[in-house]
């Protein structure tokens, strides 16, 4: 059976600090509350997504590359990931602040939790005003200067807070501590994996279980990253009709392309999967030698299966987020 281009039904999941943005500016379609994250893509063990159309309806990634192996995700992918598909792609949106929290690196993840670490990034698609993001620190930290802090409730004194707007963008490499702020709409690339260790929670109850949410410190200590850099947020050019460098690192690449026509992508270099986040307004995309057209609007996700090498991309204004291995 022919692969081609694919799109997903996300999975929905509720979150303390979800707000209703998926839905009334995503059009995502729910009726649950609090709805924090749609996985978009997601080969997460009990929250896999699976295919919404075509022929390859109701497959999910693992189906997908055991039986196309390189030609859905590329030689290169193939063999260095084997079955595991290996990025988590999700729109979030938080309705008051996540949990100030640290992602293991990959080493610390595969010893405690046989998982990938969590590389990833955030793309700013909107933020109320004043919204805010922790990125990492403020200043060169010691490990009993932190917990000092945190044992205070004075880790704000110490950590590097970024006020945001639409298009911000920001690389969060393991043991990177973090956190999203109220009123802040994203995109989020990652890695593969849902190890986070939360470090502090705002002493908040969750309204469904009547408790305070699990903290890691014991856990966290060893997997922060405690120096300072200079700068935080990714800073890049953007090339009308053409993908402009976003991110680049060791566990994807991504472009954003701003668009206002009909443009052509050649991708037989790359030897990836590459996926599509709309992030602004709405394109048409069709494969080279296919009749179908896929539309997709802002909040919406598609695959493009290696095999597939040129492809049209038609707009009259709108954003897309690229990415690949």
């Amino acid at each position: 059976m022919k692969l081609y281009p694919l799109t997903f039904n996300p999975v929905y999941s509720y979150r303390i600090w979800g707000g209703d943005k998926l839905k009334t500016v995503l059009n995502k379609s729910y009726t649950q509350d609090s709805i924090g994250e749609s996985w978009e893509i997601s080969d997460v063990k009990d929250n896999q997504t699976v295919v919404n159309s075509g022929n390859l309806e109701g497959k999910t990634l693992k189906d997908l590359i055991k039986t196309y192996k390189a030609d859905f995700v590329g030689q290169k992918v193939y063999d260095a990931f084997g079955n595991d598909f290996p990025l988590l792609i999700k729109f979030i949106d938080a309705k008051t602040p996540l949990s100030i929290q640290v992602h293991p690196s990959n080493e610390l993840a595969k010893e405690r939790h046989n998982s990938f670490g969590k590389n990833e990034m955030w793309y700013v698609m909107q933020a109320e005003k004043n919204a805010e993001l922790i990125v990492g620190f403020n200043q060169d930290v010691e490990k009993d200067q932190y917990i000092n802090n945190l044992e205070n409730n004075t880790l704000n004194k110490i950590l590097n807070i970024e006020t945001v707007t639409s298009g911000d963008t920001f690389y969060i490499p393991t043991g990177r501590v973090h956190a999203i702020g109220a009123g802040v709409l994203l995109a989020e690339i990652q890695q593969t994996s849902n190890i986070t260790y939360r470090i502090y929670d705002y002493d908040r109850v969750d309204k469904k279980t009547g408790k305070k949410r699990e903290l890691h410190t014991d856990l966290a200590l060893d997997a922060i990253d405690y120096n300072v850099y200079d700068t935080y947020k990714t800073n890049y050019n953007i090339t009308t009709n053409a993908p402009s460098p976003l991110v680049k690192s060791p566990y994807f690449e991504t472009n954003i392309i701003e668009l206002n026509k009909t443009i052509t992508r050649d991708l037989t270099t790359l030897d990836s999967f590459v996926i599509y986040m709309c992030v602004e307004g709405e394109v048409i995309i069709r494969a080279k030698n296919d009749t179908m057209d896929y539309s997709l609007k802002m909040g919406q996700t598609i695959i493009i299966p290696a095999c597939i090498n040129h492809i049209t991309i038609q707009a009259k204004a709108a954003k897309l987020i690229e990415v690949y291995l």
